[in-house]
């Protein structure tokens, strides 16, 4: 016998027993996004690495550690996406869209990333995001967090929204000296991946995860601080957006995201409901990718979030939040009533479509098609025999206490359903 092939690890099969949860998510966020007046776009999995290196920055960890890459019969360096943001800023530079105005856009698709897998983190993971190109007024930032505070009360996700300012460039800039200053005193304190990171991206320090820093961290200067006039009236203005729509937040002042490419406004999403706090969502502003990356300059921002932790949270109460579909069980003995059953399934699906109809491919007996029956949770048989076809009805037999078995003429079976279901 030849060997079981696996999958590979971290990049995990969809089962069928939890593709209503996925099924359902795909339609909540389409439509929640599509209500909002948000376009769905597409970019391929694979890229230039250039184009995740430029955006993202050489020395963070995705580029460094990370992203699966490798090289083509002709040389070139290719790249399984590790994040939707660069590929899109690419897409939208190519197509010269934002010059037909303000671009609204979102993004369902897997990504990829080489690291531990852990629950609700895998190496093939999957992500929405949406991104608006265009906008520069706080009012975007605004209605970007307000889009994902509506989704998490749909989904019944108790989350906490943390915001901060990384501000403009020069104020970052000026910034970033203050902090090389500061942790250059405390240089003996700090772990080797923080050495690395002041002499490449000091912020990083901040987003550590050590522990044994948590004081030398919390004692930094604060960026909030450090703001230009225009920076902190953007931040201000934000705020007043999120208090006048009562989305309660924190401001953050270590919150400075993992990617190089932000600026202004950054936010994240946390949950406890995971078990311990968890980044369900993050986003920001990203007003100088546009033009780093080779296009016009163009004020932008985005967010994302990864399906596979939504879905853990969602899980145990998933029976409660997603309606059920009226399921029909088709049960027919015989050539004629096997042909006819087909053609009818077909007619009723095409006025009812939002129900399902299993229709029975056993080719068995009566009995054992309705213990079919009554194990697929259906909550209606039909059951057409030869006898039912030459009087022209089918039975409908309740499955589930609904009252008793009648017939219904072949005619009249849609009228009939449309008023049972």
């Amino acid at each position: 016998m030849s060997k079981k092939i696996q999958a590979i690890r971290g990049m995990n099969d969809l089962l069928p027993a939890d593709s209503n949860i996925w099924s359902f998510l795909d339609s909540t966020i389409n439509n929640l996004m599509l209500s909002y007046g948000y376009k769905y776009c597409r970019t391929p999995n694979v890229e230039a690495t250039e184009t995740f290196s430029r955006a993202i920055g050489e020395v963070t960890d995705i580029v460094e550690k990370e992203m699966y890459t490798w090289k083509d019969n002709n040389g070139d360096s290719l790249t399984l996406r590790p994040e939707g943001t660069a590929g899109v800023v690419r897409m939208m530079i190519e197509h010269n869209l934002p010059r037909e105005g303000i671009q609204k856009v979102f993004y369902n698709g897997p990504m990829f990333r080489h690291e531990r897998p852990q629950k609700g983190r895998y190496r093939q993971f999957h992500q929405v995001g949406a991104e608006v190109f265009g906008a520069s007024d706080a009012k975007i930032d605004a209605e970007l967090i307000s889009v994902t505070d509506s989704l998490w009360k749909s989904l019944e996700i108790s989350a906490q929204l943390e915001i901060n300012s990384l501000g403009s460039a020069e104020s970052r800039e000026s910034y970033r000296e203050t902090l090389t200053k500061y942790f250059n005193d405390h240089k003996a304190k700090l772990d080797e991946d923080s050495l690395r990171r002041l002499t490449t991206n000091p912020l990083r320090i901040l987003d550590s995860k050590n522990s044994d820093l948590e004081d030398l961290i919390s004692n930094a200067p604060k960026m909030i601080d450090c703001l230009d006039n225009d920076s902190n009236n953007h931040f201000n203005a934000l705020k007043k957006y999120l208090d006048q729509l009562k989305i309660p937040y924190k401001v953050n002042p270590k919150l400075v995201r993992g990617l190089d490419y932000y600026n202004l406004t950054v936010f994240e999403w946390v949950s406890n409901e995971l078990g311990s706090q968890g980044t369900i969502c993050g986003g920001g502003r990203y007003d100088g990718l546009v033009e780093k990356m080779g296009g016009n300059p163009t004020p932008a921002i985005g967010f994302a979030m990864g399906l596979e932790r939504i879905a853990l949270l969602i899980h145990d109460k998933s029976n409660q939040l997603i309606a059920k579909r009226p399921h029909l069980y088709f049960v027919s003995m015989g050539e004629s009533a096997h042909i006819e059953s087909m053609k009818l399934s077909k007619k009723i699906l095409e006025v009812l479509p939002n129900i399902t109809i299993t229709n029975d491919i056993s080719m068995g007996t009566l009995k054992s098609q309705m213990k079919k029956a009554d194990k697929s949770d259906a909550d209606f048989a039909m059951i057409l025999g030869e006898e039912e076809l030459a009087n022209r009805v089918i039975s409908i037999k309740p499955l589930k206490g609904q009252g008793v078995q009648q017939s219904i003429k072949l005619e009249g079976i849609i009228q009939h359903l449309q008023e049972i279901l």
